[in-house]
């Protein structure tokens, strides 16, 4: 009785499994094919899902199939760009102009700027040179020039003044000993127990160790007891454990 049992479910286990397969079988369309890991199936290469079914790929002109199962399934040839995801449109390269290596898309030469949908001749102004910057080609003034509209004009230089490499404000910076002022480089008076300061504020010099500022001039400090010239050596302060009063240091309390 028992191997008449194990006989029976044998049997019926075996007339289920084609029915099994052919059903999953039968639920796929044509031109698909069962997933490489889990379940349901996926259109075949150069097909894609529509309504339920696999449809064949169109390849416009100009284009070539990808062979993947993601994507439109195509892309535009080289020197040709995608228009609406439906056609591919040849790349106009304007006079001036080169096609970039994506082939998808042009850019100026040397020597040329964009301007609309065409690549413009610069034209270099006298004591002017070429550049190249992301923006493309462009004209900057030679040193000792600056840009004066569409011209490159000399940079006037006072007396006692030096261009310099700066990008902004002037161009030129005044000389050791001098100063800037209404345009022109002004030598620092410095007095008596001072020294140049090369500071881009302030007099232009500064009072000697042991010297403090009084107007135009340096006086010497009188230290008082119990005190001594501070890191600057142009004040004083107290000894520790002690605190200026009235001019003084007096002991703490």
């Amino acid at each position: 009785m028992v191997a008449l049992l194990f006989l029976t479910t044998g049997v019926l286990i075996a007339s289920a499994t084609p029915s099994v397969s052919q059903s999953s079988t039968a639920s796929m369309p044509a031109n698909s094919h069962a997933r490489s890991y889990g379940d349901g199936w996926e259109c075949d290469v150069s097909f894609r899902l529509v309504d339920d079914a696999c449809v064949a790929i169109v390849v416009p002109p100009n284009a070539y199939a990808t062979n993947q199962t993601y994507g439109s399934g195509w892309e535009c040839q080289h020197g040709f760009t995608e228009v609406d995801r439906v056609s591919c449109a040849k790349v106009l390269v304007p006079e001036g102009a080169y096609l970039e290596a994506t082939g998808q898309g042009w850019k100026c030469l040397r020597g040329y700027m964009k301007v609309d949908d065409g690549c413009q001749e610069i034209v270099l102004p006298e004591n002017a040179y070429l550049e190249d910057d992301h923006n493309g080609s462009v004209w900057r003034c030679n040193r000792g020039y600056e840009v004066n509209g569409e011209t490159c004009s000399a940079i006037q230089v006072p007396e006692h003044a030096f261009l310099n490499s700066s990008s902004y404000g002037n161009p030129w910076t005044c000389e050791r000993g001098y100063f800037e002022k209404d345009g022109k480089c002004m030598a620092v008076d410095i007095p008596e127990n001072a020294y140049f300061d090369y500071a881009s504020f302030g007099s232009g010099w500064k009072c000697d160790r042991g010297f403090s500022v009084s107007g135009d001039t340096c006086v010497a400090i009188e230290v008082p007891p119990n005190a001594h010239l501070d890191r600057s050596g142009n004040r004083w302060e107290c000894h520790r454990n002690f605190q200026r009063s009235k001019g003084r240091c007096v002991l703490r309390n």
